[in-house]
């Protein structure tokens, strides 16, 4: 799918054709879109199709006066297999020619949707720089934001710790943890793509540009620091879980041994009555061996109650 837009009179807008000044967006292209816009502005055709390899890594490149930036963007889903969310990241490549800028994403992003809905107004299309450091600014807030939902979820987690005996919020802490570790590697990368621009030897930056750049570069050494302190809480509150549900197993193992206890001593005591031995005590009572089994029960019942087995 391609989408093209323009900025007119400080409102972005999508146009028919491309043009000097436009804002080429590429989401999942074909092969034709992809021909199309490579025979229109002359790109370098590995630029256009690096961001749709999913193991692409975060780096900076120029060739021919052309220059390709990729980045890792979060990207949230719902999991297959249960009904948590799961996170995880996909590269977005925004490369710059000498009159437009263009994005190419596998996936439909909410970054990018919010550029081409007009929300971030201070960006337009005819500066080219200032429009690709408000991505990655968008991208790294989108990283906070998505650390602040699983932060929220291991929180609810943590209060239904000391009542779970399942597997399957040990199973979504597992994914948390996966995505955390995801997020971590993917922001280290963007960080040092980040450095590699703001020493200004690939793209041209202006003095308000360096600004915008620096606020881009502290965001993400805040999100690296968040998945840092999340990913050891995690860890911990993980281990803590499974220590959980071993100690309720434990439990629920004790209590049913004392009762398999109690419910042996009849059996032994009928046993003996029930057997042709001779002298037993109150033999000629049919009563005794009842009253009996309900003495024993009830003394050991309350040595195990003390023993706190029961």
């Amino acid at each position: 799918m391609i989408g093209i837009f323009k900025t007119e009179h400080g409102v972005m807008r999508q146009v028919d054709e491309i043009g000097p000044g436009t804002w080429i967006n590429l989401t999942y292209p074909t092969e034709q879109e992809l021909e199309m816009v490579q025979q229109m502005l002359e790109t370098e055709p590995s630029f256009l199709r690096a961001a749709l390899d999913e193991e692409e890594t975060s780096r900076v490149d120029t060739e021919d006066g052309q220059t390709l930036i990729i980045v890792d963007m979060p990207w949230a889903e719902q999991s297959s297999a249960s009904e948590h969310v799961v996170y995880s990241t996909i590269p977005l490549g925004i490369m710059l020619t000498e009159r437009n800028i263009i994005t190419v994403c596998l996936k439909e992003s909410e970054v990018l949707k919010s550029f081409e809905k007009g929300m971030v107004r201070q960006a337009k299309t005819e500066r080219r720089t200032a429009f690709l450091l408000h991505i990655l600014l968008r991208v790294a807030k989108q990283y906070l934001q998505n650390l602040k939902l699983i932060d929220k979820t291991y929180s609810h987690m943590e209060r239904q710790l000391y009542q779970s005996q399942r597997n399957k919020e040990l199973i979504q802490l597992l994914d948390l943890e996966k995505s955390l570790v995801y997020f971590s590697t993917s922001l280290k990368a963007n960080e040092i793509t980040i450095e590699k621009i703001l020493r200004g030897r690939i793209v041209t930056l202006y003095e308000d540009d360096h600004d915008l750049l620096e606020d881009v570069l502290i965001e993400v050494r805040q999100a690296i620091e968040m998945a840092n302190i999340y990913s050891s809480v995690i860890s911990g509150l993980m281990d803590a879980f499974a220590s959980v549900i071993s100690n309720n197993l434990n439990v629920t193992m004790k209590t049913l041994t004392s009762v398999t206890i109690l419910l042996t001593l009849p059996n032994i005591i009928f046993g003996f009555y029930g057997m042709n031995v001779l002298n037993l005590p109150y033999d000629q009572f049919w009563w005794f061996p009842l009253v009996l089994t309900m003495g024993v029960i009830a003394a050991f019942g309350l040595v195990l109650k003390k023993r706190n087995l029961f």
